[in-house]
């Protein structure tokens, strides 16, 4: 009866620890999505930056022209 009655106690004080800590890896998932965001809102502001400067504008403005004409 006393081993069963450990056995359960043991049982027991790992669903505790387990409902109270959480999977060693709990919101990492989360933060990886977080960075993972926050990097792509980066990446686009630069690209919108480079894309609207003057000097790209206008060569894609010219190469648009060109393959316009071209047909």
């Amino acid at each position: 009866m006393a081993v069963a009655r450990a056995r359960l106690a043991r049982r027991l004080a790992r669903r505790i620890r387990g409902a109270v800590v959480g999977p060693p890896d709990a919101g990492m998932t989360t933060a990886e999505y977080a960075i993972g965001t926050v990097a792509a809102c980066a990446f686009a502001a630069i690209l919108y930056r480079v894309v609207t400067s003057g000097t790209v504008s206008g060569a894609l403005g010219e190469l648009l022209d060109r393959a316009l004409h071209a047909v």
